[in-house]
């Protein structure tokens, strides 16, 4: 069990655990997850798991020895951190949370009550027999991501009982874009073959960079603040290098990267998954809520005492990036049923024309996105 000074140090070290299991399944294609997504749920999840299982959760989305007052207070803190306005009193980012109970059961009041005041979550009543429910869900997706993940579930089984849900949609320009005209086609040599990329150019002055014996990485930073880090490995693949990052390490190379001379070729990329099953990724990291038996969500988040567990987690995301910045949403829906470094000197060269990773960042630090990038064109 490992114990971080906040919960939002915690949250990081989950972002990189998360993409690091999910990564095992992702083939050659390309990886993009919301590891932020997935947590906003399960920490507000803390408050309905019984006694037995909540040590495990909380230590399972690094928030062991928290109290879940204690987190709770932190996660509302770092919600309103993420979304308040910037200096053009506008926030590129967009957090909502929610959960669906079935007509038949009452919303536990107390959860109703920290879920609203420091998740800014909602509640809706639905009918889970009904295609109305995959309507409502699908309706609020669409509308919390701006249209960008107008559909998030097809159909649920019928024995659903409830449903938490966390949409982020984000959009920035970029601070320093990239020129249009310098735009031009060339090979990007792909896990499954090459291809023809656009790749867009940043040559100059005041560019920071990093490079150590694993990797080249270079941050995109936007106009509100925080920015997409650009990590190209060196020799192992990019899945590799995802898999292997940390919190502590993701943060020194942060902290020891330089302003430098230099030139970055990125090409421009897309990235839609079709859906992501969270479930054996999240049941890997500890999280003891899809024990059918011990139905550790009883009494905590309805009223009553039918037994209640995490029957399934799934997240859709998507990610554009061009010359003038980024555009990316991921959707979260977690249903329950009952029954060695050194400083160049020299001018860097960054030719991202080979799989690389990123790491989407807030401007206070807090990890959004991760992904992989081993396909373009």
């Amino acid at each position: 069990m490992q114990k971080f000074n906040s919960p939002a140090a915690g949250a990081n070290d989950f972002a990189f655990r998360l993409s690091k299991e999910l990564l095992k399944s992702s083939g050659k294609g390309n990886f993009l997850c919301s590891p932020f997504s997935a947590w906003m749920p399960l920490a507000a999840l803390t408050n309905a798991a019984d006694a037995a299982s909540r040590p495990a959760l909380l230590d399972a989305i690094g928030a062991a020895g928290f109290p879940a007052g204690q987190l709770n207070e932190a996660a509302g803190q770092m919600l309103a951190a993420l979304t308040k306005p910037a200096l053009s009193d506008h926030n590129p980012l967009q957090i909502a949370n929610a959960v669906f109970v079935g007509r038949d059961a009452a919303l536990k009041k107390s959860f109703q009550t920290v879920f609203s005041e420091n998740y800014g979550g909602k509640a809706f009543s639905v009918d889970f027999s009904s295609p109305l429910a995959v309507k409502a869900i699908n309706d609020w997706a669409s509308e919390n991501t701006n249209g960008l993940i107008p559909s998030i579930i097809q159909q649920f089984d019928p024995a659903t009982a409830a449903a938490i849900a966390n949409a982020i949609y984000f959009a920035d320009r970029w601070a320093w874009e990239f020129r249009p005209g310098e735009t031009k086609a060339g090979a990007f040599h792909g896990l499954g073959g090459g291809s023809t990329a656009q790749f867009m150019r940043r040559e100059g002055n005041r560019q920071i960079y990093y490079e150590d014996d694993r990797l080249q990485a270079t941050p995109l930073e936007f106009k509100t603040g925080g920015g997409l880090y650009i990590l190209l490995p060196k020799d192992d693949g990019a899945v590799s290098l995802l898999s292997g990052l940390t919190d502590d390490g993701f943060r020194r190379i942060r902290e020891d990267s330089r302003w430098m001379s230099g030139t970055l070729l990125l090409p421009r990329f897309k990235i839609d998954n079709a859906g992501t099953e969270l479930t054996g990724a999240l049941q890997a990291l500890g999280v003891p809520l899809f024990d059918e038996r011990a139905a550790p969500l009883t009494g905590g988040l309805v009223e009553g005492n039918a037994p209640l567990w995490l029957s399934g987690a799934f997240q859709k995301a998507k990610i554009e990036v061009d010359e003038k910045g980024t555009t990316t949403a991921a959707v979260t829906v977690m249903a329950m049923c009952g029954s060695a470094l050194f400083e160049p000197t020299a001018p860097f060269e960054m030719i991202c024309d080979k799989p690389f990773a990123f790491v989407l960042y807030s401007n206070g630090g807090q990890i959004l996105f991760t992904g992989v990038v081993n396909q373009v064109g």
